[in-house]
């Protein structure tokens, strides 16, 4: 690191004209990366997949696509019966299926099925698959305008026509997320004013340059991805705000050590290149580490998540690229007058953090008790975690008013939510309809045949995220088990494959090697064994909390009516535990790397674990927990997209992230160490040279941690 900074300082101005381009071709390549994005979430080779893939390849809609919903409700007295009505019904609903021409639609009067009428006759809706025209690249975007357009004033015997559907619900009633823009400037801004109060001076700048730097940087890489390979939305959100994060930790791990180091007396020069020596090999450290635990993510077979992963791979390295390059550049040209208008020398010992780090110490086995304990707490709900899309009526929270109002149509009439996300059966044309019973809906409209395949439609009462909804979608599949050649598709069979190909030995295998890799690296970097298995088992524990949080906050609703106007979910969204795994298991190790790699230095210099555990919490707490608010921040953004699914993981990024710098790191992390004493550094001969390093040696004698004040 020291090499290559010294390199980027004799070659400064290639290095800033080089990343100046970089930078302008990632905003081009952002500003048109849209259009080549994926919202699909295809589960190749899955059951339930290939069934909706062949229900949209030969009938042109629906699969793993939900209907929208033209929902109705008559004056009291009328009935769908009553005179006239049936006219003005067959008005509503023709039009609204000639604003979306080949759809797949279905009615009480497209099919005189009672299915679709409330039992007091008061209430019905009719079905819209929209065709692939419209639903191809983002879902509903083109469709949903135009359904709304035409039935737009649209009146039955007086009463209003209301436009629902688990798309409108669960999306906010937009066509995209949130702006990425809006929301990378929020988190940048709130950014600001933390390193503001940390540095005190236009320093503070500087992570936030190199943050501007690095994520268009990684936005013109995945621009080139979207060629070779399927790329989420989603990426847009995790690059930005999380490459906020990383890139800003990176470069405050250096400024804080360049500011150390001129604080002992080194000329500017040598500080800049002290500090990419020492703390630089932390950030490449880090760095590597980072994106090993994201490739938890790239190596899935769900294509989604996969680009998520490879997108999160990019932007730790890109940004430990432009921390070792631009970085040393820029604090080499003109750091010492950034630090206008601070007066005094600047601080790099924090003397709250090493009053926390002497208090761990002094009372160690009370602090890891109490921070267990806490941990217990936080775990506990995890027992209670349920997997599966949120249900209709928290996702309503965020929606356009006239979507709750058809969802509370359906439901207040005792049509009820499943319709809204029916179980789609693809039938040979002389096969028997399967009859699941037990209150299942299940209706054939003549019109869904073709090429010798029927689809048939059903639900129950039920939101299908509920257990019930769960028990009648596994009544529907033993059902049609019974019927020769037929096959049960629709979003809620293909939730359970995203279980099975998430969740299943292959996710074993992957998070196995990943501890491996991670170990490995830890225990080269450390040379130390049981080090890194202490931080494998602090992440573990981490990762445990935040899904205790997430279950308790939005499965069980507990402060998600007052943070977010949203009622209990009653389940967690089937992909967002792995996301937050790879994510927050990079993260954490960020500052378990940045803590451990401080207490090891002055392991070496002193000798004396609990001092070196003093100074390592006083030289990296207020770092941790600056970066961790920084990252919290930008989380809290991401909650901003109108999308329950990223509210939910951005719920659980945030609190992951401050328990782990807090609890974890601030308390637990330090406590343990001063327990292990010398055992820390253990490394057996063969270990050593099996991983290529020399066991770390105190150059003063090891005193007694008791000892110490």
């Amino acid at each position: 690191m020291a090499r290559v900074a010294r390199w980027s300082i004799a070659h400064r101005w290639v290095v800033v004209a080089g990343w100046l381009i970089l930078t302008l071709v990632g905003g081009l390549a952002a500003a048109q990366s849209g259009h080549r994005l994926s919202y699909a979430f295809d589960l190749p080779g899955q059951p339930a997949y290939e069934t909706n893939t062949a229900i949209l390849a030969r009938f042109g809609s629906g699969g793993d696509n939900p209907p929208l919903v033209v929902a109705v409700r008559l004056p009291a007295g009328a009935t769908v019966t009553s005179a006239g009505v049936k006219g003005e019904l067959g008005a509503v609903f023709g039009a609204a299926a000639r604003a979306l021409p080949g759809a797949r639609v279905a009615s009480w009067i497209s099919t005189g099925d009672r299915a679709f009428v409330s039992a007091d006759g008061r209430t019905t809706f009719e079905l819209v698959y929209p065709v692939p025209a419209f639903s191809a690249s983002n879902p509903y975007a083109v469709a949903l305008p135009r359904l709304t357009a035409a039935l737009a004033g649209q009146r039955v015997d007086g009463s209003p026509v209301y436009i629902t559907g688990s798309e409108i619900l669960s999306s906010g009633g937009k066509s995209g997320g949130g702006s990425v823009l809006a929301e990378t400037m929020l988190a940048g801004l709130g950014a600001l004013v933390i390193l503001a109060i940390v540095f005190g001076s236009l320093v503070a700048l500087t992570p936030l340059l190199i943050a501007a730097v690095a994520i268009p940087s990684a936005f013109t890489l995945v621009y080139a991805l979207t060629y070779l390979t399927t790329m989420s939305f989603l990426v847009q959100n995790i690059l930005a705000l999380v490459g906020l994060g990383v890139a800003i930790d990176y470069a405050l791990l250096i400024v804080t050590r360049w500011r150390e180091e001129r604080g002992n007396g080194l000329d500017n020069r040598a500080a800049v290149l002290m500090a990419t020596a020492t703390a630089g090999r932390s950030v490449l450290f880090s760095g590597v580490t980072v994106t090993v635990s994201l490739a938890a993510l790239a190596l899935t077979s769900v294509p989604f998540l996969r680009s998520i992963g490879l997108a999160g791979m990019l932007i730790p390295l890109i940004s430990v690229v432009v921390s070792a390059t631009l970085l040393p550049v820029i604090l080499d040209a003109i750091g010492p007058r950034l630090e206008w208008p601070r007066r005094r020398p600047a601080r790099t010992l924090s003397p709250l953090w090493t009053r926390i780090g002497r208090g761990v110490v002094a009372h160690r086995a009370w602090a890891a008790a109490g921070a267990l304990v806490v941990l217990g707490v936080l775990i506990a709900p995890v027992a209670a975690l349920n997997l599966g899309e949120p249900e209709a009526v928290a996702e309503a929270a965020t929606a356009p008013a006239p979507a709750r109002v058809g969802l509370d149509l359906l439901t207040s009439s005792g049509i009820g939510v499943g319709v809204l996300r029916p179980t789609e059966i693809l039938l040979p044309a002389a096969a028997s309809r399967p009859a699941p019973g037990g209150g299942i809906t299940v209706t054939e409209p003549a019109a869904w045949s073709r090429d010798g395949l029927r689809v048939a439609d059903a639900w129950s009462v039920a939101d299908p995220s509920t257990s019930q909804g769960k028990a009648a979608v596994t009544a529907i599949e033993q059902a049609a088990a019974r019927v020769p050649g037929a096959r049960v598709g629709g979003t809620q069979a293909q939730d359970a494959d995203f279980i099975t190909a998430l969740y299943g030995r292959n996710l074993l295998i992957i998070v196995v090697a990943i501890a491996v890799v991670t170990f490995v690296l830890l225990a080269r970097g450390l040379r130390s064994l049981w080090l890194p298995v202490k931080a494998l088992l602090l992440n573990l524990l981490s990762l445990s909390a935040a899904f205790g949080v997430l279950t308790f906050v939005w499965q069980q609703g507990h402060g998600t009516g007052a943070l977010f106007d949203s009622p209990a979910t009653g389940a967690i969204t089937l992909w967002v535990p792995l996301a937050v795994f790879a994510l927050l298991f990079g993260l954490s190790m960020d500052y378990e790397v940045f803590i451990l790699t401080r207490i090891n230095e002055e392991y070496a210099s002193t000798g004396d674990t609990g001092e070196a555990v003093v100074r390592g919490i006083g030289r990296t707490g207020r770092l941790v927990t600056s970066g961790a608010l920084i990252l919290c921040l930008a989380f809290i953004a991401l909650g901003g997209v109108p999308v329950t699914d990223v509210k939910i993981l951005a719920t659980g990024l945030a609190a992951g992230i401050i328990v782990d710098a807090t609890v974890i790191r601030g308390i637990l992390a330090p406590a343990l160490v001063a327990l292990l004493g010398r055992f820390n550094w253990w490394l057996p001969a063969p270990a050593a040279r099996l991983l290529r390093v020399t066991p770390l040696r105190p150059a003063a004698p090891a005193r007694d941690p008791a000892s110490l004040p």
